[in-house]
């Protein structure tokens, strides 16, 4: 059975468990199931979890469905939370990521399902992790693209996972970038791409999350100058906390999943259901 913590994101087909959530006044999570469930039944429970409120509602939940007998529970939370800060990099720093796998982790649950983590740190510390790579997304999309595309990483950071992409893909060169960030303020700077010139060719910037876009308005513009021809942005996890009117001017075409939220799609935004995908 599933129990769908965002009602809006159902990438799973099945029998649906009914409840109610809502808030005391205090902020206090509670949920109580409606759905009479028999204890052998397995359960998944599904939530994109966006904030710590979200993380209580899926500890209630785990909580009445235990007390209701049910033991047998997984988990599909496709944008794990806290993935980027996956290390310190400054005395005084929480590792985030720790926080929330630890919180997952106490739960005890059979399965718990990711979508394209941003590294290995986030698999290495969640147990029972069962990871979903971004091979079939980008597979999906590229398939209706030029077949003389550029795969473009981004930064030294996203390296190993383009470049197992590219041999998945079997087609695509890959175009090797960097860029600078000043760890106590986040300003990014010394966008670079190592290549002479690009010829024309239509380019595709893949990677796992774009938050504000700064990273990819800024590898757009210095690609265009070594000679770009058309530019596309695959991104799994899209947050567009600063909106897509800057990405737009630079790409002829953004796609997504709704692994965060569900974004509108228009002539310049495709978003792909993660129940292709899962």
């Amino acid at each position: 059975m599933l129990l769908h913590l965002d009602k809006q994101f159902s990438p799973y087909k099945g029998e649906r468990i009914e409840y109610e959530l809502f808030r005391f006044a205090g902020g206090e999570p509670h949920i109580k199931i409606l759905t009479k469930i028999d204890a052998s039944t397995p359960v998944m429970i599904t939530s994109r979890i966006k904030d710590f409120r979200d993380i209580g509602d899926l500890l209630t939940a785990v909580d009445a469905l235990k007390n209701m007998g049910i033991n047998n529970i997984s988990l599909t939370i496709p944008y794990f939370p806290g993935a980027r800060q996956d290390r310190i990099n400054a005395t005084g720093e929480a590792l985030t990521i720790k926080v929330y796998t630890d919180l997952i982790n106490s739960l005890q649950l059979n399965k718990v399902i990711i979508f394209d983590p941003h590294s290995d740190v986030t698999p290495a510390l969640l147990n029972n992790c069962h990871m979903i790579n971004n091979h079939e997304f980008v597979k999906k999309i590229t398939q209706k693209l030029s077949s003389n595309l550029k795969l473009i990483s981004p930064d030294g950071g996203a390296l190993k996972k383009i470049y197992k992409l590219a041999s998945y893909l079997k087609h695509y060169d890959v175009v090797e970038c960097s860029k600078t960030r000043d760890t106590t303020t986040g300003q990014l700077s010394g966008f670079r791409v190592y290549t002479k010139d690009l010829n024309q060719q239509d380019c595709v910037i893949v990677d796992d999350i774009c938050d504000g876009g700064g990273t990819f308005i800024g590898l757009a513009k210095e690609l265009k100058k070594k000679n770009a021809g058309k530019l596309y942005l695959i991104v799994s996890h899209g947050i567009f906390s600063k909106g897509l009117d800057e990405l737009k001017k630079q790409f002829e075409h953004i796609y997504t999943t709704d692994s965060f939220k569900t974004n509108e799609p228009d002539d310049q935004l495709t978003e792909i259901n993660l129940s292709t995908i899962l």
